[in-house]
């Protein structure tokens, strides 16, 4: 199995290693010291499971890599668009994306039985942009649950988590999914293929949706938000709105906002990545974690008041932000 990792930051990197220790092939594809590192000792990554180390093949030239497997893409979502020329080099006839992106996916309506199949959603897939560099037909929708961060170059910090939850579009268990599920298990990571992937989506955007933005607007840890009755009350509302969305596009995460709120809570005096991005200057990944969800209720005809008014307000931060300093383009989701 050949593998390019599109993206080789935390995430991306401690993929890539988890599969170059189950054997597949893998390039990663980084640039600056971080590339230095991974060419001269590889991916060092630290974690409470155990320390390992791999070396797979890094280059910031796909052109050397070729036509893979599969590509697990560890962009943020705003930055798919633009990155064709570092894509096509790597695509073959029946080369699968993985996307392992935070919040609604380009490919949502793709093959998603319903009045909304089909659709496209403007703030992930500005003027079908997306899809003409992406074919929603290459997509395996991936939901990203563990924690990394990059501690030096080339050395990964693994905090928590090993779920990697797959699944194809359409619903059906894929030989494609299971191949790349298995290799993952293979390297030591946790890889269910979930016919309802979707489901897992909504969950994770429960939490990313309203507390990043509230993150963001209040520069309060997740622990100090859910710990102030205000801010409390308005996640609350925003998961409530977040529910009722999913529903009309027929999805039924099964989770309550009780249990979605005191997993946040347990994370502690931990900081969410659009507030890390803030405080580095960075864009923030807006468009696939809040714009579209405020989306996607305009096309159901969901009020999601609340909803709407955290992401006008955090869409008029992010647009002051650029105008007062350069923005740092970010290569990994959180």
């Amino acid at each position: 199995m050949r593998v390019a990792v599109l993206g080789a930051g935390a995430i991306g990197a401690y993929v890539g290693a988890a599969l170059c220790r189950s054997g597949a092939d893998v390039h990663l594809i980084a640039r600056g010291a971080h590339l230095a590192a991974l060419r001269a000792h590889g991916v060092r990554v630290l974690s409470p499971r155990g320390d390992f180390s791999a070396h797979p093949h890094a280059t910031d030239d796909p052109t050397t890599v070729g036509p893979v497997d599969y590509v697990f893409l560890g962009l943020k979502a705003h930055s798919y668009a633009s990155a064709g020329p570092l894509l096509a080099p790597l695509l073959g006839p029946e080369t699968a994306l993985v996307a392992g992106q935070n919040g609604i996916p380009w490919w949502y309506f793709h093959k998603l039985p319903g009045p909304y199949e089909g659709q496209r959603i403007e703030a992930v897939d500005p003027d079908g942009e997306t899809s003409a560099v992406m074919a929603p037909e290459r997509a395996i929708g991936c939901v990203v649950y563990p924690a990394t961060v990059i501690k030096s170059p080339g050395v990964i910090q693994h905090l928590e988590g090993t779920r990697f939850s797959i699944g194809e579009p359409d619903g059906t268990v894929s030989q494609r999914c299971r191949w790349f599920s298995e290799a993952m298990i293979a390297g030591g990571l946790k890889c269910p293929v979930e016919p309802r992937l979707r489901d897992d989506i909504w969950i994770k955007l429960m939490g990313n949706a309203s507390l990043n933005p509230i993150s963001a607007l209040t520069r309060a840890t997740m622990v100090e938000i859910c710990e102030s009755a205000g801010t409390r009350r308005v996640v609350e509302l925003m998961m409530e709105e977040i529910l009722d969305i999913a529903a009309r596009v027929g999805s039924t995460p099964e989770i309550s906002i009780a249990r979605r709120l005191d997993g946040a809570q347990r994370v502690g005096h931990h900081k969410t990545s659009m507030l890390q991005d803030l405080e580095a200057g960075k864009q923030l990944e807006l468009d696939a974690v809040v714009a579209a969800v405020v989306e996607m209720a305009d096309i159901t005809g969901a009020p999601a008041p609340t909803l709407r008014t955290v992401h006008a307000a955090t869409d008029l931060l992010a647009r002051t932000m650029v105008k007062r300093a350069p923005i740092i383009p970010t290569p990994a989701p959180a």
